[in-house]
């Protein structure tokens, strides 16, 4: 018992000194116009942006825990703000109406996880200028006597602005300032009748005023912005008695007709008060009745006839009527006069009746050119009209029925009789073309009568043409297409030109000029355009030829269009071969390409193919067929593999080939082509080996070289003999005679060089013509050696003619592109010197002796 005290006191001394270390956060104060704290009087303008970072709430622990913030609203209230628990940004979550709600009331709380500090805050919203005027007391609509003094007040216009300041305050100004009889107070807002201005019940019984009302301006999102509204004032003016009467349907004609009887109607005048508002009673009265003849009805203005016509002995009476307005006290007020004539006339018994030279007519026929001047008047028409009644009955009217606005009619209005002339009014519809013959009707037809009697005539003209139309072609632009082996006078295109004219205006010629006309003629009335007879077309050289039709009438009007003539190619050449197709030298291992080339101007008239179309053996070559590169065949890899395959065991070939054309008939050349093949170890032999090897397919070069070698030596011979000769002559010693023996080469070697020289300069074709005989055919009767050239080959056939193979072995078709040998120039004879030169003469004898005999075999 003793022990416990003190143990409770320790543990309450210890809560105690728990309790008192851990203090609460708060929140700082930062006073006024501060974005971070305690939002202590802190304000936000209404137009801020929703999702807006407004505040920043900022407080601290005294023990330096980390603190977490939040904010709460009222349940009843918005939740206008959310706040960030770690950092305390306070963003706003819904839009702010100063309008609807000027304060804003919330809790916010600062936690250091054991204790929660809180403080009720009030946010303010401040104002914006984001409300617009508003009128109230609408619709405006007031009643205005006419006779209101100038600048009076009519009525006041009130709008309120729910802004404050500025922007809360309104001003009021009229929409149409200038175009007004009435003037508004700005401050006020009252309408009033501008001064100098009145009203007038009958001019304008409403007048629209429309007032605008403006506030004064403020900012809106960063923005200075003005809003305004509208309203319209609805004046209604009221009638004053300040207007005489007025007649209605002035002036005033009455008729009375020999059958009236008396006391028939004869005409009634109608007027009114011109205080249309509120109108007095109207009572008419005549001021001279001509002795008893004529009465009024004093209420309604009907007058009446009290004589019977015959005892009437004026043909026309001039009545004066009074108006008299009687005011609702019955006193009579304003007066008004109007004069009535009333005509005596007989009765209506006769139509109007059209009448010709001889007397009536209801056809007149007329013949006329077309589109006469504007305005000219038909004399030839002879027409006049006629009504035998009198006064109104005689009155009718005229027109023409049929095809509107071409002619018109004069004149429109004829009392008892009249010359009727008719007008051209529109000169481009008479057109005879269009028309042949104009057909109208004359109309004449009572105006002011009941019976409206009436009377036709038929008008018939007749059109006779002129030439006023220009031949036009049916086309601007023609376009053909001839092949170019059309001959002389084929036709290439018909132009068609219309002339709508008549006789020789509508007879067309044609012609046809400019740069691109010279082949061509054109048939002058049909318009056939054809090639002249001497014209040979060629597409190679022109494609494409423009010029110019021209149809002319006989008058000379004309028109033109554009022919344009495209040339189809035709495939007329044969594939050519080059210059250097005769020999070739193929070192192994890299291809020998041979070209051809075809003039035709198109594809694929001008597209080549290549091929091997004779060789023995057959297995040694390969040839690409589009772009003439002959190679070995990829199993012959060395100069010993071609010897093997060979008979005579030789390195150079005669090849067939064939150079054929894509179109249709196909056209095709063949040509022989001699191949040399080495090797690049035989290059590197010797410098004279490879020399001669370098220069084979250009013997021109090496004889320029060797001829070159045999000068120098021949120079150096001379140089020897002359210093010989003076050493000698100085000396004046006769020295005895030398005869020096020299073993002459042997004649073969030398015949062999020149013989190899000659078939180096020469080309295949030298040694392999293609010669055509009568049957079409080609053979090849060449020998080796031969000093003349060749006949020139015959010309192609033409194109539709299929070349007739023969049945020899070797025939070659005839064709464009056989080559030709040239006359072989002689080459200067080379010296043979060394040992080595003479063992290299004597390996290529070899050579050239074995390609002898093979080609014999061959042949």
């Amino acid at each position: 018992t003793v022990a416990e005290p003190p143990f409770r006191v320790t543990v309450l001394l210890s809560v105690v000194f728990l309790a008192q270390a851990n203090f609460a956060p708060h929140f700082f104060d930062n006073g006024v116009g501060s974005t971070s704290g305690n939002m202590a009087l802190f304000s936000l303008p209404e137009d801020t942006p929703v999702g807006s970072h407004v505040y920043t709430l900022n407080g601290t622990d005294p023990e330096g825990d980390p603190v977490s913030y939040h904010i709460s609203f009222d349940p009843s209230a918005r939740s206008v703000f959310s706040v960030d628990p770690n950092f305390g940004n306070i963003t706003l979550v819904e839009e702010l109406d100063r309008e609807r709600e000027d304060e804003i009331e919330a809790i916010i709380s600062i936690s250091d996880g054991l204790n929660l500090v809180a403080e009720k805050v009030t946010i303010l919203v401040t104002d914006a200028n984001d409300e617009a005027p508003s009128f109230i007391q609408e619709p405006y609509v007031v009643q205005v006597p006419e006779d209101i003094p100038t600048g009076s007040s009519i009525v006041k216009v009130h709008a309120i602005d729910k802004d404050t300041g500025s922007g809360g305050s309104v001003t009021y100004f009229l929409q149409n300032m200038h175009a007004t009889k009435f003037a508004m107070d700005r401050h006020s807002g009252v309408l009033r009748l501008r001064p100098g201005a009145t009203l007038d019940y009958e001019k304008a019984q409403t007048h629209f005023v429309t007032v605008v009302a403006k506030d004064g301006g403020g900012r809106l999102r960063g923005a200075d912005v003005v809003f305004s509204a509208t309203t319209t004032v609805t004046v209604n003016v009221e009638d004053v008695q300040d207007m005489a009467p007025v007649f209605v349907g002035t002036p005033y004609y009455g008729y009375v007709y020999e059958d009236t009887l008396p006391g028939s109607e004869v005409l009634m005048v109608v007027a009114m008060d011109g205080d249309r508002g509120k109108p007095n009673q109207i009572l008419y009265s005549l001021l001279n009745g001509d002795d008893g003849a004529f009465e009024i009805n004093e209420t309604s203005g009907a007058i009446y006839v009290m004589q019977s016509p015959a005892q009437l002995r004026r043909e026309v009476y001039e009545l004066h009527v009074q108006v008299t307005e009687v005011s609702s006290a019955g006193i009579p007020a304003a007066q008004a006069m109007v004069p009535v004539t009333i005509r005596i006339v007989d009765l209506n018994n006769h139509p109007p009746t059209f009448y010709g030279e001889s007397g009536p007519q209801n056809r007149f026929e007329l013949s006329m050119y077309e589109h006469p001047p504007q305005g000219e008047i038909l004399r030839g028409l002879k027409i006049t009209v006629n009504d035998s009644d009198q006064g109104a009955n005689a009155k009718f009217n005229l027109r023409l029925v049929g095809p509107g606005g071409i002619f018109r009619v004069v004149p429109l209005t004829v009392l008892n009789e009249a010359q009727v002339t008719i007008i051209v009014e529109n000169s481009a519809a008479i057109d005879f073309e269009k028309f042949k013959v104009l057909t109208f009707k004359l109309l004449a037809i009572e105006v002011n009568t009941p019976e409206k009697f009436s009377s036709t005539a038929d008008v018939v003209i007749q059109l006779l043409d002129t030439n006023d139309n220009v031949p036009k072609f049916t086309s601007h632009y023609y376009i053909a297409r001839i092949p170019e082996n059309a001959p002389g006078g084929s036709n290439v295109v018909a132009v068609t030109a219309v002339d709508p004219d008549t006789g020789p205006w509508g007879e067309v010629k044609y012609s046809i000029y400019g740069s691109g006309a010279d082949p061509f003629l054109i048939h002058p009335s049909t318009g056939i355009i054809y090639t002249q007879p001497w014209a040979s077309l060629d597409a190679e050289a022109t494609a494409r030829y423009n010029f110019y039709v021209k149809a002319e009438d006989m008058e000379g009007k004309y028109s033109l269009a554009e022919v344009f003539v495209t040339l189809l190619d035709v495939n007329d050449h044969y594939p050519q071969f080059g210059k250097s197709i005769q020999e070739k030298t193929m070192v192994l291992g890299t291809p020998v390409k041979i070209e051809a080339t075809d003039q035709d101007a198109e594809e694929p008239n001008n597209l080549v193919d290549y091929s091997i179309t004779h060789a023995e053996p057959t297995n040694v070559f390969d040839i690409d067929a589009h772009t003439g590169e002959i190679r070995l065949k990829n199993s012959i890899g060395s100069l010993d593999a071609l010897h093997n395959i060979t008979a005579g065991g030789d390195f150079t070939w005669s090849l067939e080939v064939q150079a054929k054309d894509r179109g249709s008939p196909s056209f095709s050349t063949t040509a022989l082509l001699k191949i040399d093949i080495t090797d690049t170890e035989m290059l590197s032999r010797s410098p004279m080996a490879a020399f001669l090897m370098q220069t084979k397919d250009n013997p021109m070069k090496a004889v320029g070289v060797l001829a070159g070698i045999m000068a120098i030596i021949v120079a150096i011979t001379v140089l020897i003999s002359t210093a010989t000769f003076w050493r000698n002559k100085k000396s004046n010693k006769v020295l005895p005679v030398r005869r020096v023996l020299r073993k002459r080469p042997s004649p073969a070697p030398r015949a062999v060089r020149i013989e190899w020289l000659k078939f180096k300069r020469t080309k295949a074709a030298a040694k392999f013509v293609l010669q055509e005989d009568p049957s079409n055919e080609n053979c090849n009767n060449n020998s080796l050696g031969s000093t003349q050239p060749p006949k020139a080959p015959a010309p192609p056939p033409p194109p539709t003619m299929t070349p007739n193979m023969g049945a020899a072995h070797w025939t070659v078709p005839t064709v464009s592109g056989s080559l030709t040998p040239r006359q072989p120039q002689r080459s200067p004879k080379p010296k043979v010197g060394s040992p080595i030169q003479s063992a290299l003469v004597s390996e290529l004898r070899q050579k050239f002796e074995k390609k002898s005999v093979g080609n014999k075999a061959y042949f």
